[in-house]
């Protein structure tokens, strides 16, 4: 497989590429960016409270639960699993009209404890935002690109987005459902000027990772080789560092993830035909070092996607679907200590509120396999629906009226028809995108 086919697996045609005409960019010459906010879906009028309470959820309406749940974006059928924590079983699944594949879900687990909290999803042209516990949307961005990732701020006030091509954009946006200005764009910085790698017309800024201190964000470049350092406050380049090839022709880093204690930071490249992981220091996080790189020689999986750190703050775990597991890494030692099967292809994974369980949905077998951080194994496997991929969690979900009643077939089909409610993604998922 070349990089390209990896990069953009649907261009052949065979899923369907086409975007929903209402995601299509319509931002301003100036900004080059679109936001809506308080925009609601087909199920109700999407108001929530953070006293707890949901309406607009269905016709019952009714309260949204406080129980620790992960939600697991299903690709094949554009639902959403709402898992249980504390049983590890599915209490009911939502057709929510969209699908994501690199949901927020860094800091956003500790900070979605309210019903009219957002989850941050990445759908085809840019970014939305759902209430918690109506699942409902509240918010829309428009990037002008087909491949979005997403991170919110440690406290909850801005969400990071990076749009890679044909974008190159950096954009802040607002998270915090209390505000005014809920929903819209900040901060936005263009930086095509970059340039990148042969004709790409720009670095390619490819996911986004927020320091704990909530000062800094760091965005691996894929086309410009460099991992960038913004100043969240600021919103411009703090610093920049040039990430150099171990095996292959570039170093092209494209995904991270910055440990809890903000100490060490992984970053997943993929050069070469297995992708290479980077073990960073952060200890001065506006300037990052790197100190090791590890390779399939060094028992790396292949194909590192993204990754997760656990609360120790020691203990990586990234994505390696080219062998169908998890590659485990110690961190302070800067080495890959065991790989874990889980049966088939996992992209992500998402931590429960409680930082103890890993959450990764198995797109190619239709089923989320728990890793339990202290034993290093999985102790669940739960079935889920078509092709899951992304999922994120919260400490409070939709009341039991407002799943398990997905709408109207007929309406699924004709939003699959459309293009409607598409992601960017990689792998066999027919999640549909157009960059």
């Amino acid at each position: 497989m070349t990089d390209d086919e990896f990069l953009h697996p649907n261009q052949d045609g065979a899923a369907d590429t086409r975007v929903s005409r209402r995601l299509l960019l319509a931002g301003t010459a100036a900004a080059g960016v679109t936001a809506t906010a308080g925009c609601s879906s087909d199920a109700g009028d999407g108001t929530a409270t953070r006293d707890g309470t949901a309406t607009g959820t269905g016709a019952e309406g009714g309260e949204a639960a406080t129980a620790d749940t992960v939600y697991v974006f299903n690709t094949g059928d554009r639902t959403v699993s709402v898992v249980d924590v504390e049983s590890d079983s599915v209490v009911g699944t939502a057709d929510i009209g969209v699908t994501a594949s690199f949901p927020a879900n860094q800091h956003a687990p500790g900070l979605t404890d309210a019903a009219d909290d957002p989850l941050w999803l990445n759908v085809g042209r840019g970014v939305r935002g759902v209430a918690v516990g109506s699942l409902s949307e509240v918010a829309a961005v428009e990037t002008g690109s087909g491949a979005n990732w997403q991170a919110v701020t440690p406290d909850g006030a801005h969400l990071i987005v990076s749009a890679r091509e044909p974008a190159h954009r950096q954009v802040r946006i607002d998270a915090d459902p209390v505000s005014e200005s809920f929903g819209s764009v900040t901060a936005e910085l263009d930086r095509t000027a970059e340039g990148g790698r042969g004709s790409n017309d720009g670095p390619g800024p490819c996911d986004v990772t927020v320091h704990p201190d909530g000062e800094y964000a760091y965005v691996p470049d894929l086309y410009g080789d460099t991992l960038t350092v913004l100043d969240v406050a600021a919103f411009e380049i703090a610093t920049q560092i040039d990430v150099p090839a171990v095996v292959g022709d570039a170093g092209k880093p494209w995904m991270g993830t910055v440990a809890p204690d903000g100490e060490t930071l992984l970053v997943e490249h993929n050069e070469g035909s297995a992708g290479t992981e980077s073990v960073w220091d952060t200890s001065d996080p506006a300037a990052p070092t790197e100190r090791v790189r590890l390779t399939a020689d060094d028992g790396l999986g292949r194909r590192p996607l993204t990754s997760e750190i656990g609360p120790d703050s020691a203990t990586g775990y990234v994505f390696t679907p080219g062998t169908n597991d998890v590659s485990v890494i110690d961190l302070d030692a800067g080495t890959v200590t065991g790989r874990i099967d889980v049966g088939g292809s996992a992209f992500v994974g998402t931590w429960g509120p409680s930082h103890e369980k890993l959450y990764v949905p198995v797109q190619t077998e239709n089923e989320v396999k728990v890793i339990d951080h202290e034993s290093r194994s999985v102790t669940a496997t739960i079935p889920v629906g078509p092709r899951p991929y992304g999922a994120t969690a919260a400490t409070v979900r939709p009341p039991e009226s407002a799943l398990g009643e997905s709408g109207p077939a007929s309406e699924s089909l004709r939003r699959r028809l459309a293009g409607e409610g598409t992601t960017y993604c990689i792998g066999n998922c027919a999640c549909g995108h157009e960059l």
